[in-house]
């Protein structure tokens, strides 16, 4: 499937300000399931200095550096891509026959550890939903994620809340709904209470509906034989051809697709967001 992505985003200041240093993470990733045809990223003001790099998970991330004072900041971004993932679950597991709670082979653990936790770490209420997450899929640590994000689709409300850190997974199964960030974190502790490495990720994912408003979020999940493979807790479904991903990483602080602060006193910001999706079949 091919999918074009229009992006804006502004930030408007009641008075102009100092912008600190930005780090942007808007360039859809291009890896086995998804082909970058065309980015662009134009930002005003222009910055003094842009540095694209690589962060420590691979992302693809834009450094900005400005000057003077500013009032708005705007970023426009569009991209082309070709989705390549049309059945989720084209892999075979190749190691011995293993249950939950999971345990990676030897020399997976160490190179893991970032996305993986203690499963006594999680909250007991993570661990019941986990638990019954688990038991739905027989301990099948292969089936266990797409029960997990049946489960989390059906029992929890769906909001909408454009700003704002993620809620913790204990205070989103106490409010029994969340955005699509509060699920994802959610459905993350969740797998790393059954031992299974998992790590945020946020971009895009089309629907019927040619326009959306926001940003998107959901979670990868390390299967051996499969290597990180997508599932969105906000669908209740694995990711396929519908969903672009622009960062991934273990604390969803380090996928957000905008990061930096401003200078000024008594100063306030608002936010404006525009994200157009068109796709047609490939």
């Amino acid at each position: 499937m091919r999918i074009t992505i229009r992006h804006r985003t502004s930030y408007a200041f009641d008075a102009p300000v100092f912008l600190e240093p930005h780090v942007i993470r808007l360039r859809p990733r291009a890896d086995g399931s998804t082909r970058l045809v065309e980015f662009t990223l134009a930002l005003d003001p222009e910055p003094v200095v842009r540095a694209d790099n690589l962060d420590p998970e691979g992302n693809v991330i834009t450094h900005a550096w400005f000057e003077g004072r500013c009032p708005h900041l705007t970023l426009r971004t569009q991209a082309v891509v070709d989705t390549l993932l049309a059945n989720p679950f084209g892999f075979l597991v190749t190691e011995p026959e293993r249950t939950l709670p999971y345990t990676y082979a030897p020399d997976l653990c160490q190179r893991l550890a970032l996305y993986r936790r203690p499963a006594h770490a999680a909250h007991p209420a993570v661990h019941e939903l986990a638990l019954a997450a688990a038991a739905e899929s027989q301990q099948d640590p292969v089936r266990f994620p797409l029960a997990l994000a049946h489960r989390i689709r059906t029992a929890f409300g769906r909001e909408t809340r454009p700003e704002g850190p993620p809620l913790s997974p204990e205070a989103t199964i106490a409010a029994g709904r969340g955005a699509c960030r509060d699920l994802a974190v959610l459905f993350m502790a969740c797998c790393r209470a059954m031992g299974l490495a998992a790590r945020f990720a946020s971009g895009y994912a089309h629907s019927e509906r040619a326009t959306s408003t926001e940003l998107h979020a959901w979670v990868e999940v390390f299967l051996h034989g499969g290597g990180w493979r997508g599932y969105d807790p906000s669908q209740g479904l694995a990711v396929a051809d519908r969903h672009v991903t622009v960062a991934a990483a273990a604390d969803p602080r380090d996928a957000a697709p905008v990061t930096g602060t401003f200078r000024g006193d008594g100063v306030t910001a608002s936010l404006a967001a525009e994200i157009e999706l068109d796709a047609q079949a490939s």
